[in-house]
């Protein structure tokens, strides 16, 4: 099973040590349903992403499981953010007022951009890594982070802090492309046409424009 998203910070299913028993139906449905959310959720087909999620949050739900609920709205959230969607993350922060960890709440206040409230000792290396690196480290961190989809979290974090250059912005583009994530991708080739256009660049804004049309011609998300 695969982890789920920001390494073991979001990880529902426990480590199971030799001969220990299996997980309980509810954790392994809801990591298998929360995957499936994030593949659906990139590829921009809304309606199998929100399918999906629901049924994770029935399965944690069902369980009567406060965080592990919390713990989903936070990977929906995430999520969204590599689309540069301006979430707050308002549904996880509920459930977190009943029960959550440490390590989700940092997580939290780290994708919503609260980076003076976070405790980096509690957030993954590869992210502590990025709230520390100085301006001209930035891009060589985010390239640094060797999970994709944590890789391309931190490209979007840095755009939506206004902190990003062509290079992020390169870098996030690269990532999506390369997942084949339809809905980022679109979001970064804009941009990227967006700057092109700034720059008088009319050979990059024509290869765009192609890249930009192929996406959108293969793109099955209903908007």
């Amino acid at each position: 099973m695969k982890a789920l998203f920001a390494a073991a910070l979001l990880v529902l299913l426990s480590a199971c040590g030799s001969g220990g028993p299996p997980p309980p139906d509810w954790k392994a449905n809801a990591a298998d349903l929360i995957e499936r959310y994030k593949k659906h959720e990139l590829l921009g087909e809304n309606i199998l992403a929100e399918r999906y999620f629901q049924q994770a949050i029935a399965a944690t739900g069902g369980a009567g499981r406060v965080a592990d609920t919390a713990r989903l709205w936070l990977v929906r959230c995430a999520t969204r953010k590599t689309s540069l969607v301006d979430d707050d993350c308002h549904e996880y922060a509920e459930l977190a007022r009943i029960d959550t960890t440490a390590e989700d709440r940092a997580y939290y206040q780290f994708i919503t951009l609260r980076w003076s409230e976070v405790d980096a000792t509690k957030l993954p290396k590869q992210y502590a890594g990025l709230m520390q690196a100085e301006a001209d480290r930035i891009n060589p961190q985010i390239s640094s982070i060797n999970d994709p989809l944590s890789r391309l979290l931190a490209a979007s974090l840095m755009t939506l802090r206004k902190q990003a250059n062509d290079a992020t912005l390169s870098i996030a583009a690269e990532t999506a492309s390369s997942q084949g994530w339809r809905r980022p991708l679109l979001v970064y080739l804009k941009l990227q046409e967006k700057q092109a256009f700034g720059h008088g660049d009319t050979v990059e804004q024509a290869r765009l424009k192609v890249c930009i049309q192929l996406v959108e011609d293969a793109y099955s998300g209903d908007h």
